[in-house]
């Protein structure tokens, strides 16, 4: 951000928001906090959701951690279903959900041997 300094909006988040256009404080109040912190995400930097707060808090002039829990749920609501609406990354598939496969194997009645045991016990 150029100019008069938000607050909130440290170097790195000033920086950031640069990159994707939002260069003054008339630009962030056009998109909004939501729309900023998605534009920051899909530039490929790996803001926290604590960036889209500090960014709501810019724009009402108060500190991010005084932001009511009702207000941060609803800015969370937002991003969702404005993240959802936007097509997957270019060059990357869109994630799948993650599953975990845990196996047995008849011959697990003992301890099994590491790489660096030995199967005489201690060395």
């Amino acid at each position: 951000m150029t100019g008069t300094k938000l607050r909130n909006i440290g170097p790195k988040s000033a920086a950031w928001l640069r990159q994707v256009g939002l260069r003054t404080q008339e630009d962030l109040e056009g998109v909004g906090a939501v729309e900023a912190f998605i534009r920051v995400k899909r530039a490929g930097f790996r803001p926290s959701l604590n960036l889209l707060y500090a960014l709501e808090g810019a724009l009402l002039d108060c500190h991010w951690q005084q932001l009511p829990e009702d207000r941060r749920a609803e800015l969370l609501v937002a991003y969702d279903a404005a993240a959802a609406l936007l097509p997957p990354p270019r060059g990357r598939p869109a994630a799948g959900p993650v599953t975990t496969t845990h196996t047995e194997r008849e011959d697990d009645a003992g301890p099994s041997l590491n790489l660096f045991d030995s199967p005489g016990g201690e060395d």
